[in-house]
């Protein structure tokens, strides 16, 4: 970690040394990253990046944090956090450049504001305009790769390419970047001219669906398990009588089954274990058998 820490200081790129993951996720949960990295500019970030690989030190690319559950042991290398980065919006027609780091709501504001339709499913997902590229991050019918059209990433032979949604495997809460590793730096969106009267309105019904339905005011990654074909995850764990169910601080959530939330002090074992508790009883109960929507990253 020496050479870390003398490259980064080195490049000028700002950084934590055992910075608490806990404080960086909307779980509330995690352990200490050994390195806790802040690029403000996309040079800082590549340069980052690049030297994690070249000393072989783990790197894990994190954005706003929602829809992760870091290991109580924390993560044993670098954590490069997208959310300090400076960034602005290029607009092209009716299309929209936005830098990875940005928060998807900016961009969704934006879109608004040139009179561009498309992206209100988008508004309200509390992530980063990278992190809904990587897992295609969808809400209320739509999905990022009905409007994606470029991506920009460094790949992990430190090249700079464009690559066409039609390129990234995009699929149910996946892309190719769960798989190649790279480092998405920024992506394009392709929009439709709009009344931005009825964008606006369209938003605002359904941020008022979140607020109504999900249990926005308590520690959480957003919805725990994926789709099952043929059903609803958490209409099935509420059919199985675990509505509020329980382990350690973690507990299925009162408001909306298909979340599931710190009540405070919950560890990622806690977490873990619940998920466990819930996908055995309803695939005995139900047939069905529920796959983990957060990503779980540890040491």
């Amino acid at each position: 970690m020496d050479a870390l820490r003398a490259g980064l200081d080195a490049a000028g790129v700002p950084y934590q040394e055992q910075e608490p993951l806990s404080a960086h996720t909307t779980f509330k949960i995690g352990g200490p990253a050994a390195f806790f990295i802040r690029p403000t500019r996309e040079e800082e970030l590549c340069k980052a990046v690049t030297l994690c690989k070249s000393l072989s030190v783990p790197c894990y690319i994190l954005g706003n944090g929602s829809n992760i559950l870091f290991g109580d042991k924390g993560w044993n290398g670098a954590v490069i956090c997208l959310a300090g980065m400076k960034g602005e919006i290029q607009q092209e027609g009716d299309t929209l450049w936005a830098p990875a780091g940005m928060p998807l709501s900016m961009l969704c504001m934006a879109a608004l504001q040139a009179g561009l339709t498309g992206l209100e499913f988008a508004y309200g997902i509390p992530g980063t305009v990278g992190g809904a590229v990587y897992m295609n991050a969808g809400a209320y019918g739509g999905e990022m790769k009905d409007v994606l059209v470029l991506v920009r990433h460094l790949t992990a032979e430190g090249e700079i390419v464009e690559t066409p949604a039609a390129g990234l495997d995009l699929s149910y809460r996946h892309s190719i970047f769960e798989d190649n590793g790279d480092c998405i730096l920024s992506a394009q969106v392709r929009l439709t001219p709009g009344d931005p009267q009825k964008i606006s309105d369209q938003m605002n019904e359904l941020m008022g669906r979140r607020r109504d339905k999900q249990p926005l005011d308590k520690p959480s990654a957003g919805s725990t398990f994926k789709r099952p074909v043929g059903a609803f995850a958490g209409a099935l764990i509420e059919q199985c009588g675990l509505r509020g169910h329980r382990h350690g601080g973690a507990a299925i959530s009162e408001k909306h089954c298909g979340f599931v939330v710190n009540l405070g002090g919950a560890t990622c074992a806690d977490v873990l274990a619940l998920c466990q508790e819930v996908q055995t009883i309803v695939r005995e109960q139900t047939g069905f058998t529920l796959e983990k929507e957060i990503r779980v990253v540890e040491c």
